[in-house]
This record gives structure tokens, C-alpha cells and sequence, in this order.
């Protein structure tokens, strides 16, 4: 068999690869310990088989469409035998066509099934003819700093590679996102997004998010963050009934944050939004919410999020200029303005 087709590692090749992986230390520190006889045991074909590459199409007034653009590729991971996959939600978010091709070669389409707001994760499921072994999903939170994980994640070039873990901590995004126990790793990966992250067991224990700059907080080491399994065992049972959590909906007001010397400056403001509405304005800077001040992004969504479920009227302190100003956001379900049709 070739190990190469076009731009498509074959199967072979993943498995050398793979098979190669397992055989190395994650890290120069653990170059004389011995191998873990759990690694040893694992079913490399297994592994790569329930990895599927994700290529999806959104239409062009999509909310998302203006960040994320209309054509997006990611990795999924098979995690039961119906052909369920999980991957990172911004890779499906709003998507119209999804198409899921396996390490084979073989593509099948596939129907959005949920995404979950809180934890970024996706699902979908893969139509008729797919099948693909599945990924027990394993208990994230046991892992630590110093772990050494594998990686394996699709697309035009299937990739599985050693990763060590180098921080478990909070991770706020500048979309209003805020991950509890987010996992970092080194080296970083390109192919991150939807990767599936597993353990020395085979099990998976993690999803591919983003590339970021400092894996490790206050160093200049890249590397990937990873959205916990943890995540999505307490709300899939909620996804897969009602397409997402069902919870009262966090207050979203609609604007792109960066922290700049201690304070929130607003670079983006998405259009048709409650902020938009509220007359926020790209260069406001936010110093205060619900008459508090905060510490930084986390608290920030922190405080935002205390004062109630999506709908509550959220009290501002903006720095426009050298004017301090106060300014009334009427929050919103962010779900809502998404263009979503979940088939279950």
C-alpha cells in the first residue's frame, strides 16, 4: 500500500506514524523511563480509524461567517456506533453542508447536531453507509501537569503526534467565552482544531480548541489548548435530546474584548448585536459592569454573568475618550442569533 496519496497520508502511513509516537518519550526528561505498558496495549489502527477529517459550508449571512468565514475543515472523533462525532463547534457552527471523510478515504455526508455554547464543543452524526470504530471517552480530570498524551487529528494531512501537557487553568477568550479547566500542551500542533487528544489508554480525554501563544501562563511557549471531556459529559445527554444545554442561557453582549493596561478595550462589535444596539463602539474601553469593577477578562464574564440569565439589562461603565460614560446593554441568548438547525 502507498503511503501517500496527493496531499492524503493514507492509512499506512498514519499507523507508522502512530506506531512511531508510541515508541518515543513526550518529553527529554523521560528519556530513560520505561514505557507504559497501557501505551503498549493500545490498537493504533483503532485510534486513527475513529478520527474523521470534517470539511463544512456556511452560508454567507451567517453570523459567523464575517470571523470564521464560509469554508471551514477540522477533525472530528467518532465517540459512539451510530456514526455520533464531537469536534470543536466553531468547525459546524452554522454549517448548511457537512461532509465527513475517514482515514480510508471514504466521504459521507453529515447533519449538525448540537452546539454548546459554554464548552465551544460541536456535535454531528455521519449519514448513512459510515462506520468507523468509537473512542471511549476517559475522565480528563486526572490529567496533569507533566502528562504525555497523544494527538491524533485529520484533514489533507492526517497527523498523530506525543504532546505533553504543561498547564491545566482557566482560559478566557476575547468572544465572551470563559473554559473552567481548559488543557494546554507543547509542541504546538496546526492541525488543532477538533484534534482528538488521548490518553495512554486510548481513551479520549480532550478536543483541540486553539493555538495559543503561552501554553504555560506568563511564558512565551506556544502550544494548543484542548476543551476538556469533562465538558461534555455532564450536558450530552442534553445535547442530543434538545440540541443544546438546557440551562438558562448566559447574557451575551456582542463585542470582541482585549485587556490593555488593566482595562477591557472593545475592538469589535458585532453587528445587529445588544451592544450594537446600546451604542457601543470599537475603542470604548469597558470599566465596570453592574456598578463592580473586575481584575481582568475572567471576571469580567464572571460579574457580567451573575447578574442573571440572558435578557438582563446589564449596567456598563465605559471610558470613551477621557469621559467616563454609563451605558444600559439590553443582554440576549447568543444562540438566537445564530442560524442553527439541529437534526436529531
Amino acid at each position: 500500500m502507498a503511503g501517500v496519496v496527493g496531499n492524503r497520508v493514507t492509512p499506512a502511513r498514519a499507523l507508522l506514524l502512530l506506531l512511531a509516537m508510541l515508541a518515543l518519550p513526550a518529553a527529554p526528561a523521560l528519556a530513560q523511563a520505561p514505557r507504559d505498558p497501557a501505551a503498549q496495549s493500545l490498537d493504533p489502527q483503532r485510534l486513527v480509524q475513529a478520527v474523521v477529517s470534517i470539511t463544512a459550508a456556511i452560508l454567507p449571512d451567517a453570523q459567523s461567517a464575517r470571523t470564521l468565514g464560509t469554508e471551514r475543515e477540522g477533525t472530528g472523533v467518532v465517540i459512539d456506533g451510530s456514526g455520533l462525532i464531537v469536534t470543536v463547534g466553531y468547525t459546524v457552527m452554522e454549517a448548511f453542508q457537512i461532509q465527513v471523510t475517514t482515514a480510508e478515504g471514504k466521504s459521507y455526508p453529515a447533519e449538525f447536531v448540537a452546539y454548546d455554547i459554554v464548552s465551544g464543543l460541536g456535535l454531528l452524526r455521519a449519514g448513512p453507509g459510515f462506520s468507523a470504530p468509537a473512542l471511549r471517552i476517559g475522565e480528563s480530570r486526572p490529567v496533569g501537569e507533566g502528562d504525555s498524551l497523544l494527538v491524533i487529528s485529520g484533514g489533507q494531512r492526517w497527523t498523530a503526534r506525543p504532546v505533553r501537557v504543561v498547564s491545566r487553568r482557566e482560559f478566557a477568550g476575547y468572544w465572551e467565552y470563559l473554559l473552567a479547566d481548559a488543557i494546554f500542551t507543547v509542541p504546538p500542533l496546526p492541525a488543532f482544531n477538533g484534534a482528538a487528544l488521548i490518553d495512554g489508554k486510548g481513551r479520549l480525554v480532550g478536543i483541540g480548541s486553539l493555538i495559543v501563544s503561552s501554553a504555560v501562563e506568563g511564558r512565551g511557549m506556544p502550544g494548543n489548548m484542548f476543551i476538556p471531556t469533562s465538558a461534555l459529559m455532564p450536558v450530552l445527554s442534553d445535547l442530543l435530546a434538545y440540541g443544546k444545554r438546557q440551562e438558562p442561557p448566559r447574557p451575551w453582549l456582542g463585542v470582541t474584548l482585549r485587556e490593555e493596561r488593566g482595562l477591557l478595550l472593545v475592538e469589535r462589535v458585532t453587528p445587529d448585536s445588544p451592544a450594537e444596539t446600546a451604542g457601543l463602539r470599537p475603542g470604548d474601553f469597558i470599566v465596570g459592569v453592574g456598578g463592580q469593577r473586575f481584575s481582568g477578562l475572567a471576571d469580567f464574564y464572571r460579574k457580567l454573568w451573575s447578574l442573571g440569565p440572558a435578557g438582563v439589562a446589564v449596567p456598563l461603565e465605559l471610558m470613551r475618550g477621557a469621559r467616563l460614560q454609563p451605558v444600559t446593554v439590553p443582554s440576549a441568548d447568543r444562540m438566537r442569533f445564530l442560524k442553527l438547525n439541529p437534526t436529531f
